[in-house]
């Protein structure tokens, strides 16, 4: 998907949210950023839940397929934060100590 097929797709789910829910976004940062995406989405998904706004939903999935094109890394979850942590850990993240 190429970016100017994302910044269309958030375009126009910019001018929907604009018109049927008074929502403002940034298009721009909307198509780059993929945690303002996610957000987006996620807005538009309980807009179209809560008021009824079904035409939201295939233009959040849209938008929602479009991120791994955005080429941003994907945010990890704290339990692979910690994970890592613990592999990073001095002794490779094996418990040394004795259970209580």
């Amino acid at each position: 998907m190429s970016t100017s097929d994302v910044f269309a797709i958030a375009a126009h789910l910019h001018v929907l949210l604009r018109r049927k829910t008074g929502r403002v976004t940034d298009t721009e940062w909307m198509a780059t950023n993929a945690d303002y995406a996610r957000e987006v989405v996620r807005h538009a998904r309980e807009k179209a839940a809560s008021d009824g706004l079904d035409e939201l939903l295939p233009w959040a999935e849209k938008l929602e397929a479009a991120i791994p094109a955005m080429n941003a890394p994907q945010r990890k979850t704290l339990l692979d934060v910690a994970a890592d942590a613990l592999r990073n850990a001095p002794g490779g993240g094996q418990y040394v100590g004795r259970l209580r």
